[in-house]
């Protein structure tokens, strides 16, 4: 935990100070690109070819861990030549295509300006992290972020305890908001409260499971959840 003297400032109403968000799928419409992706990596390599879904339900995972879904047990030539693939397909063609969802931009200045403190855990490296942060213009609404190039891959709980720890509020004042059972896991390993968004990678149902303090349709939907201040 910080020093008192160096904590940053907080105003936020209600039960929450900091509020950590995931990237993909949850700010950034991006979960159909990586599962197109991600196949036209696995075409390329003459690997057999996997179910949407089974990707879907692997993002959110470091590489490691994602690669082990598709072809497990896999030496390491053959694990950097899917990551490398999958790399250049995704800056060639795929990085190009993602949006933010609708209202995202005006949904991070309103939490701003409530006094929230915002923070970003994504299972993307720095690089990619950087790039969509520049390209989006979203980089200016987040005090501390966390990709897998800095902490373990979720669901373990490094990434929501760095940033915490860097902002000086303790986890039973964190939201981890997420579109996968990987951020929900990744918060209640934190002793974080957990937020889902059944936008992204994964359905109602699945994030259920998990437990969330409530699945959201959007996003978008969150400042009206924490007026009510239902932690």
């Amino acid at each position: 935990m910080a020093p008192a003297d160096e904590r940053v400032t907080t105003t936020a109403p209600g039960p929450f100070n900091l509020l950590v968000f995931d990237w993909d799928g949850t700010l950034l419409d991006s979960i159909g690109s990586i599962v197109e992706c991600t196949q036209q990596a696995l075409r390329d390599l003459d690997l057999p070819p996997v179910p949407d879904e089974q990707i879907r339900g692997a993002i959110g995972l470091g590489l490691r861990e994602t690669v082990e879904r598709f072809a497990p047990g896999c030496d390491e030539v053959m694990f950097q030549a899917i990551v490398e693939t999958y790399g250049h397909h995704w800056l060639e063609t795929y990085s190009h295509q993602p949006r933010l969802f609708p209202g995202v931009p005006a949904l991070l200045e309103k939490l701003q300006q409530e006094g929230y403190l915002l923070g970003l855990a994504t299972a993307k490296g720095r690089g990619g992290l950087n790039r969509d942060l520049e390209a989006t213009g979203m980089g200016k609404f987040f005090l501390a972020t966390r990709t897998v190039d800095e902490a373990r891959s979720k669901p373990h709980p490094q990434m929501i305890l760095d940033i915490a720890d860097e902002l000086g509020v303790t986890t039973d004042r964190t939201v981890m908001i997420g579109d996968t059972i990987h951020d929900l896991e990744m918060a209640h390993n934190a002793s974080a409260a957990a937020v889902a968004v059944s936008s992204g990678s994964e359905s109602r149902a699945v994030l259920e499971q998990a437990r969330p303090l409530v699945c959201l349709e959007r996003v978008t939907e969150l400042p009206t959840w924490l007026s009510r201040g239902e932690g």
